[in-house]
């Protein structure tokens, strides 16, 4: 049983069609309660229908997927928890362990004994219901299976797999986000660098992107992105991040059993499949990128006899890219870094031991201060890095020159550190100057524009009192054209 929060229940009623009326009687709320939720239910989806530009999308957005809370002030508190349901399942499987050693034997585990096993390892549980689950854990019948026939556009099913590749010479492992429709017999498939909700949101966004619609139903297993907490022994409590998605969405969400992959086979097999077939033969990579790209390629060809066109037509309207970042507020250390997942992130040196907002997304994060934007980062993949631009510490530069030399922001840009020692080693407060200069600039195109500022500078300097008749003037317009393409790559870099 699935322990859904009661604002998506009627959301999920009213979707279905029921009345107002219907929904209060059934669940036992009252008529206005269910009007409001349906009115602000409608009131987000026309919104975000409405919407013009992406500021209004992101309003519609927070406002149809508002955080909601459960009430768990009248819960009961249970003996029978999973961690009980646990050690007596260990405690089944020495059972039967014991009865294959022995054979027909007169020293079966009663339920008196489990009691009083559980009982000498603190659980807090009465004889009665020990013995009303060991006797239904000890009678479980055989699983019959009814074969299953899904409409086109009905079901989809959700799995991450794991896949072991080599980038850049280093072997990790890689998480594959697969999605498989048993009715059409298409799969899609994406791949990340972890498992954690932001990835579990990206792979949605993406799929229904790569698809333009939604189908009617996403089923899942009992994964930490879909199920909060078991409470007992079936119900479960769904993670508030998966029903913003399904509420923007418009899907109806179904978990499977425990232990029970069965009942999305179809996605259990395609994991397998893409898997063999994508990454058999190929594992070796330049970048993440080129590994992306082969497995959209071969998912292509596996793609072709799929009723994919077909199916299209029966899905759930399309809706914009569902993007409601995480939200937090950060302290700024004297480093002018913020902290967030065990990576540092530098921000502008003035907001130094201040509060700053982000909102963080699958790849990348956005600093504001005071409602402005301040920075902006892509997520460092791993612990304890740091993600440092120079252009945050140009204040604090023109007052400590001397700590350019070795500090690790110039460190991280190589281009920019070469530069540095090549032109201006002893000369920090006319580099810093530069850098003043052309701020707007980074990376790249930093490196690129003093490296052209040094070039112009010494044409010029090496030209002073030469004659300018036109054989000087050729020879100097060919020498500036081979220095200007080794600034751009096209011959030996400068940078």
């Amino acid at each position: 049983m699935i322990r859904i929060n009661k604002e998506f229940e009627v959301i999920h009623r009213f979707r279905n069609g029921e009345s107002i009326r219907k929904i209060s009687r059934d669940m036992d709320i009252d008529r206005k309660t269910v009007r409001r939720i349906r009115d602000r239910y409608q009131a987000g989806t026309d919104a975000l229908d409405d919407a013009q530009n992406e500021k209004e999308i992101e309003a519609a957005t927070e406002q149809l997927v508002l955080e909601r809370k459960y009430d768990t002030s009248n819960r009961k508190k249970r003996t029978f928890t999973p961690e009980v349901e646990a050690r007596m399942s260990e405690l089944l499987e020495k059972e039967r362990e014991k009865d294959r050693r022995l054979g027909p034997h007169k020293q079966a585990l009663t339920a008196k004994a489990v009691y009083e096993i559980l009982a000498e390892e603190g659980y807090a549980i009465k004889y009665r219901t020990v013995a009303h689950y060991w006797s239904k854990m000890k009678e479980k019948a055989k699983e019959a299976f009814i074969k299953q026939n899904y409409a086109l556009g009905a079901r989809v099913e959700f799995d991450f797999g794991e896949v072991k590749l080599e980038i850049e010479g280093v072997v990790k492992i890689y998480y594959l986000a697969v999605w498989a429709s048993p009715a059409s017999d298409y799969y899609w498939a994406y791949l990340y660098t972890n498992q954690k909700k932001a990835v579990f949101q990206d792979a949605h966004v993406r799929f229904f992107e790569n698809l333009g619609g939604v189908y009617a139903e996403l089923v899942y297993d009992n994964m930490r992105n879909v199920v909060t907490r078991f409470i007992g022994r079936n119900e479960k409590e769904l993670n508030p991040q998966l029903i913003q998605l399904a509420t923007y969405y418009g899907f109806n969400i179904n978990v499977t059993n425990c232990f029970s992959g069965n009942e999305k086979g179809t996605v259990e097999s395609r994991v397998k499949h893409v898997r063999q077939n994508c990454f058999t033969k190929k594992y070796q990579f330049q970048s993440l990128d080129e590994a992306r790209q082969h497995l959209e390629e071969s998912l292509r060809t596996l793609n072709q006899d799929s009723r994919l066109q077909e199916e299209k037509g029966h899905l759930l309207k399309y809706r914009p890219p569902f993007e409601l970042a995480e939200l937090c507020q950060l302290s700024v250390t004297k480093y002018a870094t913020i902290h967030y997942q065990k990576n540092q992130y530098s921000v502008p040196d003035y907001l130094v031991r201040q509060r700053v907002q982000i909102k963080a997304y699958a790849d990348y994060l956005v600093v504001y201060a005071n409602e402005q934007e301040v920075a902006r980062h892509n997520k460092i993949e791993g612990s304890h890095g740091f993600q440092l631009d120079i252009s945050h510490y140009i204040k604090t530069l023109k007052k400590k020159p001397g700590a350019l030399e070795h500090s690790l922001v110039l460190q991280q840009t190589p281009g920019l550190e070469t530069l540095y020692h090549k032109y201006y080693s002893g000369h920090p407060k006319e580099f810093i100057e530069q850098l003043e200069k052309y701020q707007s600039l980074s990376g790249e195109a930093l490196c690129q524009q003093l490296a052209y500022d040094q070039l112009v500078q010494r044409v010029t300097t090496e030209n002073e009192g030469v004659p300018k008749n036109q054989e000087a003037i050729l020879h100097q317009t060919e020498a500036t054209l081979h220095q200007l393409n080794a600034l751009y790559g096209l011959e030996e870099s400068l940078c």
